[in-house]
């Protein structure tokens, strides 16, 4: 970090880019590295860090600012190595789900049962979503969420799948969640915090994650070899997780060995998915939430919510049929397709019913409790 201070590298910062539209200017990526770390170091005001976020947001990031912001959150993060040759990455929007319920917390199990290591991430609860997560979902399923680094770590090469906390693996940035909640809006942090990769395998490390709007996926594969991943699934999911439509076609974006991103079709028929909705959809029965969050907060209880999915997630992986068995089969097909494991999508989706069918992805699931 260049020799000015905290202070006045923050000022400079600012007047670049909160010039407004026509006199606007991009930060290079070692003013955006470094800008970001006076903010997890505490070093910043926290008016000025709102500024700053907005600023980038109103003016659009670009990938040079992106790729420093998430170079300082690895740089303060713990980043851990599994005893492990490939692991999978699996990365959900951290504001979690409001208009479905949520089947991914339950996708790492699923691919342990399968001989293919899992790790997963999140954290309770944040903006603008506030939504339904995999460390809400998880814990009313009865796994540890609080596990530290060290203890995932040793979780995921014992049974295959583990779940970190953002608390225990990025505390620094964990403690900006009071001050994203009064910015509001999205923000950087909301794009770049998913690609932290908190365990790595020995070997190679995938990324799997998902997307609503068009724009990101060249974002998401620029941050993802970045980031280190050896390869990268980007699935158009239902908002914007890991998990496509389940009734109409799809689109998923990939790269193998940090090469360039390719793009391939998806339909559930491909794997006999004949579904009336695109997602679970939520019981008519929960609390309505009305007051105190913006337009796309949850409508309805995240607790509760995150309840009803931990009770349909524990009879999908014992083999009751549904969409939220689809929801599973589905997004695990594109997994292993994507990690050759398979060659046809239809001899992927034979395999996960035979450990959901079977116990086997339940047992990973309980062995986490």
């Amino acid at each position: 970090m260049s020799e000015i201070t905290p202070e006045l590298h923050m000022r400079q910062c600012i007047q670049k880019v909160a010039t407004g539209p026509a006199y606007s200017k991009d930060l290079s990526y070692d003013e955006a590295r470094d800008v970001m770390r006076i903010i997890l170091e505490d070093d910043a005001d926290p008016v000025q860090t709102a500024i700053l976020f907005i600023a980038l947001r109103m003016k659009r990031e670009t990938d040079e600012e992106n790729r420093g912001i998430l170079q300082a959150l690895i740089d303060t993060a713990t980043i851990s190595t599994a005893n492990v040759d490939e692991l999978v990455d699996i990365s959900d929007p951290y504001d979690g789900y409001t208009r479905g319920v949520p089947t991914s917390p339950f996708m790492p199990a699923v691919l342990a049962a399968l001989g293919v290591n899992a790790v997963s991430h999140g954290l309770d609860s944040v903006g603008p979503k506030y939504g339904s997560t995999h460390y809400k979902v998880l814990k009313a399923a009865g796994v540890d969420v609080n596990l530290t680094p060290e203890a995932a770590t040793k979780q995921l090469e014992t049974i295959g799948w583990t779940y970190i906390d953002q608390s225990q693996f990025a505390p620094k940035l964990h403690d900006l969640i009071p001050l994203r909640q009064r910015i509001i809006k999205r923000q950087v942090l909301t794009t770049v915090e998913v690609l932290l990769g908190p365990i790595r395998a020995k070997n190679k490390t995938h990324f799997m994650s998902g997307y609503v709007h068009k724009a990101y996926p060249p974002i998401y594969a620029s941050l993802a070899r970045h980031s280190g991943f050896d390869s990268a699934m980007f699935v158009r999911g239902v908002e914007g997780g890991i998990i496509p439509s389940l009734q109409q076609s799809g689109r998923l974006f990939y790269y193998h060995d940090k090469g360039e991103e390719k793009q391939r079709d998806l339909s559930p028929k491909d794997i006999n998915i004949k579904a009336p909705t695109r997602a679970v959809t939520i019981p008519d029965a929960l609390t309505t939430v009305t007051e105190g969050k913006d337009a796309i907060a949850s409508k309805v209880d995240a607790n509760e919510l995150s309840a009803v999915s931990a009770t349909m997630g524990l009879a999908a992986l014992a083999g009751e049929k549904g969409l939220y068995y689809d929801a599973l089969v589905y997004s695990a097909s594109i997994c292993l397709t994507h990690l050759n494991r398979y060659q046809t999508m239809s001899d992927a989706a034979d395999a996960v019913k035979r450990v959901l069918d079977n116990g086997d992805a339940l047992a990973k699931l309980k062995a986490a409790a």
